[in-house]
């Protein structure tokens, strides 16, 4: 192995703990607001999207509570759609759970807004 590839894996390494750390410390979020509630059915195995409103400020849209990870893979991808934040997710197995979302500032525990989405996965 070259130096190269050894600092390159060293480095690959402490990004990876510290970005696990920091998700790790972000703070539960605290009382959803009332906002809009959708349902999405799906057949098990598949993925679906959930776009969200892009908002400036350094507001972010957060999971704000567990859900039943038996029907629910975690998200599998995020990023920036045009006016839009595009989550992706997974179905593992049939049922329905509940996935709730709050936009905060940064990773602090105030909701600003919220959506919740019943995920029904057939």
């Amino acid at each position: 192995m070259t130096f190269r590839s050894l600092f390159v894996s060293g480095l690959a390494a402490v990004v990876l703990s510290t970005a696990a750390a920091a998700v790790a410390s972000a703070p539960p979020v605290g009382p959803l607001r009332a906002g809009p509630h959708s349902t999405v059915t799906t057949p098990t195995g598949e993925a679906f999207a959930i776009a969200l409103p892009n908002r400036s400020g350094g507001r972010v849209w957060r999971i704000a509570r567990p859900f039943d990870s038996t029907v629910l893979h975690d998200e599998v991808s995020e990023g920036n759609v045009g006016a839009h934040v595009v989550l992706v997710f997974k179905t593992t197995s049939p049922g329905q759970t509940t996935l709730a979302l709050a936009l905060t500032r940064g990773e602090t525990s105030r909701a600003l807004e919220s959506r919740t989405f019943k995920v029904v996965v057939r």
